[in-house]
């Protein structure tokens, strides 16, 4: 990986060297040679990093490429991710961005009255001190209603949130809350930047109040809360579906993979499931 800083350390010498050269050669067609200017990875080469470990198990069920893409997810851009947990998205993101981008994680309230947004936002920050594949992560807070400042307004190409959806509307603000943060999330983008998520999907036919507790959320409802912010939807994709998932298990959402709440029980049936149906959405912020 430290072949990609080089440019950084070319000697001053060099450069006025290969100035002076210019100057002479005005008049001249410029010659063709290779290009020293080392390009940031692929999204394809950083997914498949062995450095990731265990991770990239999931990415059969995750496909953090394809998903990235269609999010139109450039080296260059200023990208905001929304409460990364554990950061199995940051060990992607991260890398690709350190180069010439920018990555914010908008992690947890390090003072959150819960004990597991305390510990998990803990945890993380070790990983950002620790781990090599955080490379310039900088670290935010959010906790709608009240901790929204995920990045300096119009600061960001892309905002970008994982199966995060059903915590803000399980939580006691319900639809309020769930505008807050969409609302949250249009002031830090840029004009004509996008929105990118997803989330754990209830089919429609299913009764509203199954949102409560599953874990799981209509797409319709979802796409509605974020109009309602000023978001205008551009693009669904079926990149992360499952039609194995029936959405109607004891547990939730987190019946399946990886939680496996119920434990020995029925394991098998659910890990051949799989992890969730999951829509993918593509918004932008009009210009």
């Amino acid at each position: 990986m430290n072949s990609r800083f080089t440019r950084r350390k070319m000697p001053a010498l060099f450069c006025l060297l290969a100035l002076s050269q210019a100057t002479v050669a005005m008049d001249k067609p410029p010659a063709t040679t290779p290009s020293t200017v080392q390009q940031a990875p692929s999204l394809q080469t950083i997914v498949a990093n062995t450095a990731r470990g265990d991770e990239q198990q999931r990415d059969q069920f995750r496909h953090p490429a394809q998903t990235l893409d269609f999010f139109e997810l450039k080296p260059e851009q200023t990208v905001v991710e929304i409460w990364p947990g554990g950061g199995w998205y940051t060990a992607i993101l991260a890398p690709y961005l350190s180069e010439s981008g920018r990555y914010y994680a908008a992690h947890f309230d390090p003072k959150s009255k819960m004990a597991y947004f305390r510990k998990s936002r803990t945890i993380f920050e070790k990983e950002v001190e620790q781990n090599p594949l955080f490379i310039n992560t900088k670290l935010t807070s959010f906790a709608p209603p009240e901790l929204l400042n995920i990045a300096p307004a119009g600061s960001a190409d892309r905002v970008l949130t994982f199966r995060n959806i059903h915590n803000w509307y399980m939580g006691d603000g319900g639809d309020t809350n769930v505008v807050i943060a969409f609302k949250a999330f249009f002031k830090a983008l840029k004009p004509g930047g996008i929105l990118g998520v997803v989330e754990h999907r209830l089919p429609e036919d299913r009764p509203q109040a199954d949102q409560e507790e599953s874990g799981y959320m209509k797409q319709s409802y979802v796409i509605k809360m974020a109009e309602k912010a000023g978001f205008k939807l551009v693009e669904t994709s079926e990149i992360n579906a499952n039609p194995k998932d029936t959405a109607d298990h004891p547990q939730g959402v987190w019946t399946l993979p990886p939680r496996l709440r119920l434990g020995d029980e029925n394991r098998d049936k659910y890990s051949d499931i799989g992890e969730s149906d999951r829509m993918t959405l593509k918004f932008v912020k009009p210009k």
